[in-house]
């Protein structure tokens, strides 16, 4: 019995076969999914909302609602961070077998620093995309200028050119 190298290719090829002659003929593409789908055995959702911190069972040490200063509480959290971190090394010092609180407490500070910084992506996001679409403004008028100058210069070859012609 023979056996191959590379096993067949799949039977849905078969659908593709009059599409140099009509690209038409070929099914369309599935619609894209919405809302949650089971991907390698794990739910997953389209929807693209950060969990909050109570959702995911962690203590949330900065206040709630829609009014947080960002700035204010990063730079709290870090400072309580390098706090914490420099408690560890006095207690890694004098009591070692009692560090495992404060790596707790910092591992807290971490998570709650780090959904802060999450929480900021959708702005990070949003002035990238002006950022760059300024960028592409900019260097279009650049183009548009570039062209005008250019135009003018043919413009003035042009008549210098007629009027060396009408001279001779």
């Amino acid at each position: 019995m023979a056996t191959a190298t590379y096993p067949p290719p799949p039977p849905f090829y078969r659908l593709y076969k009059d599409y140099i002659e009509n690209p038409n003929s070929c099914p369309q593409p599935p619609p894209p999914i919405e809302g949650t789908y089971v991907c390698f055995g794990g739910n997953y959702t389209t929807d693209d909302v950060l969990p909050s911190l109570e959702e995911q069972g962690v203590r949330q040490l900065y206040p709630k609602g829609p009014n947080v200063d960002f700035k204010k509480e990063l730079r709290s959290l870090n400072r309580e961070l390098q706090l914490h971190i420099l408690e560890l090394a006095d207690v890694l010092v004098e009591r070692p077998s009692q560090y495992a609180r404060r790596v707790e407490d910092i591992s807290l500070i971490f998570k709650n620093l780090h959904h802060l910084l999450n929480s900021l992506r959708p702005h990070q996001a949003r002035a990238t995309l002006i950022h760059i679409l300024e960028l592409q403004i900019q260097r279009r008028k650049q183009a548009v200028e570039d062209i005008k100058r250019r135009r003018e210069e043919a413009q003035k070859l042009l008549k210098e050119s007629l009027g060396t012609l009408d001279g001779n």
